[in-house]
């Protein structure tokens, strides 16, 4: 029995996603993307079926192992267009790291100042990068690699539904600013989104997203205990 619903689980999940795509390039409306859909659909289904998320994901699961070589296959326009990347390689590398230790920084921050607990704050802070790399980011720093997921997938639909409005209200029309700025701010999702909009732009984003976690791995390990550390012990306790 338990065979038959990881089946279900993995052929309805797929199905349900497709469906949801076809909705989403039927009526374009940023709110019908599928990455946001397919999740609440599986819930609501989980929920009147009466089926624990365990037996779900029985099946479910082998698409999560499948994040790992979808993240290694964005390297290939990375490879179409290299010359264009390696022209631009110094502000593509200075963007990123700014924009990941704002990530740190700012989800740090902002998670002491709601008042979330140790586990919490740590698993927090790899909001900003490709699931794979931040689960193992958040382990490494004493998070939850479970809680830093989720917290990446909400990272990844929200930037991804503020990405066309950002674009507009800042004007960027050339496709490395866009392209940097989704997968910077949403990584594997911003660079899905970004490949709808075109080509360079999703070459960029998948460039960004996988210097971004590079980026972070060691900006974990060197800028986030420096300044957990300053604000711990040095900041926090002189007010």
């Amino acid at each position: 029995m338990n065979i038959v619903i990881a089946v279900i689980s993995l052929l309805g999940t797929i199905a349900i996603f497709y469906a949801c795509k076809a909705l989403y390039q039927k009526f374009r409306k940023e709110w019908l993307t599928p990455i946001l859909i397919s999740p609440l659909v599986i819930i609501l289904l989980l929920l009147v079926t009466g089926t624990s998320y365990e037996s779900y994901n029985a099946g479910a699961d082998i698409l999560s192992n499948l994040l790992g070589p979808a993240t290694v296959a964005f390297a290939v326009p990375i490879y179409k267009n290299f010359d264009l990347l390696k022209k631009h390689a110094f502000e593509i590398v200075l963007s990123i790291a700014i924009g990941s230790a704002v990530a740190i920084a700012s989800s740090f921050i902002i998670a002491l100042v709601v008042g979330l607990n140790d586990e919490l704050v740590h698993s927090l802070v790899p909001r900003s990068v490709t699931t794979p790399i931040a689960m193992d980011i958040s382990n490494m720093i004493g998070g939850s690699p479970t809680l830093t997921a989720v917290f990446v997938m909400t990272t990844g639909i929200l930037a991804s539904l503020l990405a066309p409005i950002v674009m507009r209200i800042c004007r960027f029309q050339k496709p490395s600013a866009r392209g940097l700025m989704l997968g910077m701010g949403a990584h594997g999702t911003g660079t899905s989104k970004a490949f709808e909009l075109g080509e360079l732009e999703g070459t960029f984003a998948s460039l960004a997203m996988i210097v971004a976690a590079l980026i972070s791995i060691v900006l974990s390990a060197t800028f986030f205990p420096v300044l957990e550390h300053f604000v711990m012990n040095i900041l926090l306790p002189s007010w």
